[in-house]
């Protein structure tokens, strides 16, 4: 992955975050915790990682798409194109 230091780290950073989240939505099922409470937490998550999946894929299109389109390789840019296909149609689902 071609990332620059600062957005790793941030994306780091929220994979951190949300993996303290899921522990916690961990612990709030075997406290038997209110339903409704569980499930905002999940939506939380989920949102979350919408979010850090923005900044991946973005990240993915300034560079990695980017360089295959760029490199003039029909092959590479037929691959590349049905890769986002492929990875727009699995975020549809």
């Amino acid at each position: 992955m071609h990332m620059n230091e600062e957005k790793r780290t941030q994306v780091l950073n929220r994979l951190r975050r949300i993996e303290g989240q899921v522990r916690g939505i961990q612990r709030m099922v075997e406290e038997d915790r209110y339903c409704g409470d569980i499930l905002n937490q999940i939506s939380s998550v989920q949102k979350s990682l919408r979010s850090t999946g923005k900044i991946i894929t973005r990240n993915h299109l300034e560079t990695c798409v980017t360089d295959a389109l760029r490199s003039g390789d029909k092959d590479a840019a037929k691959q590349t194109y049905q890769e986002i296909m492929d990875l727009l149609y699995e975020q549809i689902q």
